[in-house]
């Protein structure tokens, strides 16, 4: 997968105390990036657009 290009962001969800953090990319066409802040080189998730909105309004409810 062709991350160049990529902006990472910490998820606001995320704490300040180094625990389960998660990083955003939602800058390239097409798609969304995920990934563990700890393991950056570990992999990373990619979603369409539709699917992740559809997850934030979900976790937003909980």
């Amino acid at each position: 997968m062709d991350l160049t290009g990529a902006v990472w962001r910490k998820s606001t969800r995320s704490g300040t105390n180094g625990g389960n953090c998660l990083e955003v990319a939602d800058n390239l066409f097409g798609r969304v990036l995920v990934r563990d802040t700890k393991d950056r080189d570990g992999g990373t998730l990619s979603f369409g657009p539709d699917a992740w909105r559809a997850f934030v309004l979900l976790a937003k409810r909980s």
